[in-house]
């Protein structure tokens, strides 16, 4: 059985859809695609995907992962090539290596997101980010299932940052640029979690719906403050190629070379 890892993306209109409208598409491109995939036993065999931590309905991403297990192998880029041409524009593949590692789920510890908050002037941003930052603990509430749930948004952000508005923007509109580093903790704190957090400390109230994309998702280097690529083990753990050089050397070695 043969694994492979892939990368895609959510962008667009495709942000909208949820986890499960995911998984309906990418089965679909995989038997649209002829993929000989892996399947689980019992009544009701399902093809073997794992997928890891995905992004809320309704924000964009450059970074999210799964992992399907094959029959027969295959090589990663034509893989990723096919099933892009089965999805959907939005919903792309950006990378594809073969698992040799264990452990992918564990390697996804933190993620960068960007929040693009139209009609807020980066001065009222970069005010309520130093706030926001000052403070030892934001305590905000999330609706979940069994209720309203309080918890601390602050201790799990390990940089948040007021950007310069972008060049294409238009000069007559403000609009703040937040990059954000957040560490998986639970409770997950969200992107939102971190806006209801900037209300809290500074009253910072977007007038229309931020837009979040995720750029970066993996593990945390606490040396650089940086989230590195997950699928970079697997990288280097794939064999070297035989050297074409060496090759060359021993076929145009002069003749008698090296004997008695």
């Amino acid at each position: 059985m043969q694994r492979i890892r892939l990368r895609y993306t959510k962008r667009g209109r495709l942000r909208f859809t949820s986890h499960r409208d995911f998984q309906r598409a990418f089965e679909r491109a995989l038997r649209r695609s002829e993929v000989p995939m892996a399947y689980s036993a019992g009544f009701t065999p399902h093809p073997k995907v794992s997928y890891a931590n995905a992004a809320p309905t309704g924000t964009g991403s450059e970074a999210e992962f799964l992992e399907i297990a094959l029959t027969e192998a295959r090589d990663p880029a034509v893989l990723r090539d096919l099933l892009n041409d089965s999805l959907p524009d939005g919903l792309d593949i950006t990378d594809a290596v073969e698992a040799r590692t264990s452990g992918l789920a564990d390697r996804l510890t933190a993620s960068v997101w960007e929040l693009r908050l139209d009609g807020v002037a980066v001065a009222d941003a970069a005010e309520a980010v130093a706030a926001f930052n000052g403070a030892e603990t934001v305590e905000v509430q999330r609706r979940a299932k069994n209720g309203m749930r309080t918890f601390d948004a602050r201790a799990a952000v390990v940089d948040l940052q007021a950007l310069d508005p972008q060049a294409d923007r238009p000069e007559d509109r403000p609009c703040a640029i937040l990059r954000l580093v957040v560490r998986h903790v639970t409770p997950a704190v969200r992107p939102d979690d971190v806006l209801s957090g900037l209300r809290v400390v500074a009253d910072l109230a977007p007038p229309v719906p931020a837009a979040v994309t995720r750029l970066a998702q993996g593990l945390f280097d606490e040396e650089s403050g940086t989230v590195t690529d997950p699928l970079a083990p697997d990288r280097e753990a794939a064999p070297a190629a035989p050297s074409a050089a060496t090759g060359t050397a021993v076929a145009t070695a002069p003749e008698g070379t090296g004997s008695a």
